[in-house]
């Protein structure tokens, strides 16, 4: 069709017949080569991945047919009392210091040490201590714990955040490992969950912490005596956290710092996943989704710290070095996050839009059905759930992965270029039976050179005033533009290019709107 502009003819349907031939150029010289060098960079992360899994499950796997427990691996004998008086400390009974982490604000501050007085009137040895500052925070709130006159009559820390519930034979059972065994510098506990039920975000946290204590924590304690300290639930030999350094805040996983370290001076982990202590999920995607940036940036973080320090370190074996750099970092701590965001929410929904990037259908389902089949077994209602053929949560729990990687990914590089929120800790709000009646409350830290001047939200029985929230700050406009991002190359998938990906396209993309327009976790309402 000629148009007439300015006395000058246009032929609309000729120039857009041009452009098209230009884009269609530019598509093939130059973005789909590249396209292709980032698939295949992402299929050898995938792969990187598969057979990390595959290792961790097979070590698993021989520890469970050959019924090798710590106990068989360790030398542990159960203690028996000499005396009655448990607190005076005996061979039988060594002086354990309990240490009992309250990362709330001091609004529980009377109701804590009221409790600790009447504990302390019953005859037990409790002490109830109140830092004047909060500089360091959880780091530093440990080293200044370690100062205590009284520490030094103890040999072992238990270590416990204020929402965890340990069983009455706890010290009983973890103890022996460290008492009989002086290479073992900490035993790690694992963690079950006394709200996994409350939503369906909290049943898919579950099924993610239960791998990483059922597969991951046990195959680092069976195959290489090491592992990440979880930051609570875990008893330390003291002597140990002296030797590595002590607690140091130069990252906001303080816990792990302190575990690298240990390992790296010679010292020996242990793992005991029969010893479970209950605990309590964050149910608010706001608190998850803080709580996931914090293990995925400060890891990362403290990779770049550490890095160099490891490779020139002399106490332990270049295997030990390569398991530590590589697999504990680098693919657990890099490499899973960027794969998975990159290719699943990425480069699929960009191999439809660009129809000359074609991507292995091993690569796109065989290995990631592996992967998540090895990834879904490490609790015996996942099991359940596979032997049954109900795949109504584990399909769910890939989606909300997929979207979650998003956030992990972001985080992980803010740790590895140690910009914006690298230092950023806010406390992960646990609702429990009290948040039904009284508001939450937040802790956020900015900085981690002086964490002292944290800013503390926290509201006054009686006279607190619910904040304003408008329109826009109720919904996460990341997710929102994915979820329009991958429904269109699905819809566009359905009407031109028609490679199949539609029905994953148009899933993952509703996982992105429901997480977008906040329809997932528990709700709190305050009046």
């Amino acid at each position: 069709m000629l148009e007439l502009i300015g006395g000058l003819s246009i032929d609309l349907k000729g120039i857009e017949v041009v452009l098209a031939t230009k884009w269609k150029q530019i598509r093939m010289i130059i973005v789909a080569p590249l396209l292709r060098v980032a698939v295949l960079i992402c299929l050898v992360m995938t792969l990187m991945i598969f057979v990390e899994k595959l290792l961790v499950a097979f070590i698993c796997l021989v520890v469970k047919v050959f019924k090798l427990k710590p106990e068989k691996r360790y030398k542990w004998k159960p203690m028996s009392p000499e005396t009655s008086d448990l607190e005076s400390g005996v061979q039988s009974y060594p002086m354990v210091l309990v240490c009992i982490i309250r990362l709330e604000p001091v609004y529980y501050k009377d109701l804590v040490e009221k409790e600790c007085k009447i504990w302390k009137s019953k005859g037990l040895n409790i002490r109830y201590e109140v830092r004047n500052n909060r500089k360091g925070y959880k780091a530093g709130a440990l080293k200044e714990g370690m100062t205590h006159y009284y520490v030094k009559d103890c040999d072992y820390v238990a270590m416990f955040d204020a929402d965890f519930q340990p069983e009455s034979d706890f010290l009983k059972r973890t103890v022996p490992f460290l008492i009989h065994n002086p290479q073992i510098a900490l035993v790690q506990t694992r963690w079950t969950f006394v709200n996994a039920d409350e939503c369906l975000m909290t049943r898919m946290q579950e099924m993610s912490l239960d791998y990483h204590f059922k597969i991951e924590q046990e195959a680092g304690s069976s195959a290489f005596a090491f592992f990440g300290f979880n930051g609570t639930a875990g008893v330390w030999r003291i002597s140990t956290i002296a030797d590595a350094g002590g607690w140091k805040d130069r990252t906001t996983v303080e816990d792990m710092d302190l575990a690298v370290r240990s390992g790296l001076a010679g010292w020996k982990f242990v793992y005991v996943g029969d010893v479970k202590v209950k605990c309590e999920l964050p149910s608010t995607f706001k608190a998850y989704r803080y709580q996931q940036h914090r293990w995925s940036c400060g890891p990362a973080n403290l990779f770049k710290k550490m890095i160099l320090e490891i490779i020139a370190n002399k106490k332990v074996s270049t295997w030990e070095k390569i398991h530590l750099i590589y697999n504990f970092f680098f693919v657990g701590k890099v490499v899973a996050h960027a794969s998975t965001y990159i290719f699943y929410c990425v480069m699929i929904p960009l191999s439809v839009l660009i129809p000359e990037v074609e991507l292995p259908l091993w690569g796109v389902a065989y290995v990631p059905l592996i992967i998540t089949l090895l990834k879904s077994v490490g609790t015996p209602r996942n099991l359940f759930y596979l032997m049954n053929s109900s795949l109504h949560l584990i399909i769910p729990w890939v989606l909300f992965e997929n979207v979650m990687s998003l956030h992990r990914i972001k985080a992980a590089t803010i740790g590895l270029l140690e910009v914006g929120r690298v230092n950023e800790w806010i406390v992960t709000t646990k609702l429990g039976d009290a948040s039904k009646t009284k508001p939450n409350m937040e802790v956020v830290v900015n900085n981690a050179k002086d964490l002292g001047e944290a800013k503390v939200v926290e509201p006054l029985l009686g006279v607190y005033k619910k904040p304003q929230v408008r329109i826009w700050q109720r919904f996460h406009m990341a997710e929102l533009w994915m979820g329009v991002f991958m429904f269109i190359a699905g819809f566009y998938d359905i009407t031109c290019t028609k490679k199949g990906y539609f029905f994953y396209l148009f899933l993952q993309s509703s996982a992105f709107f429901i997480i977008g327009f906040n329809f997932i976790g528990t709700s709190i309402n305050i009046s």
